[in-house]
């Protein structure tokens, strides 16, 4: 099957948080087969080498990659800038980072709620910022993209900071494309379904479980990491120029369905 090439994404900045496993890895080679400047980060030092090996090998200009936790926010900040002196300022923006560990409610502490909302929010903010602060100082547009979640849509249980931070993240790109549209940068989030990752495979996912999601969606099969990548790259590109404040959500219909599965 062939897929379209995006002329408005070559040789731009990319920077993508949380870009060396799952839907962010997938991320990585979709905008580097598009020819973009693409850097990312993970949380492991050597994190990507295996993911550079693989892009270069196939004929693609090497990504950027640093180990960077995004909970730390002064690190990943100053990560973004030492990407713009080096590729110039970033035009896409893909702040992917996250983690949707399973918690009960009589589980939580304060503790554990912060760092979750720190995991799953609080560095989309701070990005954005930063981003911003670049795309404005060079006069330039660009396209900010929230990775958000239907698990907040569904009611999903036992998952209750990572809803929280997902529900917050359509309000915030709402009021970030308002603030930002005068200089002419877009924010939009991109909101997966039942995507299925190595992670899903290897602590959740069995025959049963693919079959209750493929049950409940529209479309009858398991959706992954290539159909958000796909999705990603219209938003990131020119032939969305007209497009800001929405959740394009990616999930095959599995969100028309109201359940607390």
């Amino acid at each position: 099957m062939t897929y379209t090439t995006y002329s408005s994404l070559r040789g731009r900045t990319v920077f993508i948080s949380g870009g060396s496993s799952g839907i962010g890895a997938e991320l990585v080679r979709a905008f580097a087969q598009q020819g973009s400047h693409v850097a990312f980060c993970g949380t492991k030092a050597g994190g990507g080498d295996a993911l550079i090996a693989e892009l270069t090998q196939a004929g693609h200009a090497a990504p950027l990659y640093e180990a960077c936790d995004v909970r730390d926010i002064p690190a990943l900040q100053a990560m973004l800038n030492r990407v713009a002196h080096q590729f110039g300022p970033v035009r896409v923006l893909v702040n992917n980072a996250g983690r949707d560990d399973r918690h009960a409610l009589d589980e939580l502490t304060p503790d554990y709620w912060d760092n979750c909302l720190a995991i799953n929010l609080r560095h989309q903010v701070f990005a954005t910022q930063t981003v911003a602060r670049q795309l404005k100082a060079a006069s330039l547009g660009g396209s900010i993209i929230n990775m958000g979640s239907i698990s907040w849509m569904r009611g999903r249980p036992n998952l209750i900071g990572y809803t929280t931070s997902k529900a917050a993240i359509s309000g915030m790109t709402r009021s970030l494309a308002r603030e930002l549209g005068e200089a002419g940068i877009r924010v939009n989030a991109l909101v997966p379904g039942a995507i299925v990752t190595e992670r899903q495979t290897q602590l959740w996912r069995s025959p049963e479980e693919d079959q209750k999601f493929i049950d409940l969606q529209c479309l009858k099969f398991r959706l992954d990491s290539t159909h958000v990548a796909r999705s990603t790259l219209f938003l990131a590109s020119d032939d969305s120029d007209g497009i800001t404040g929405q959740n394009l959500i990616v999930d095959a219909g599995l969100a028309q369905v109201s359940v607390a599965g």
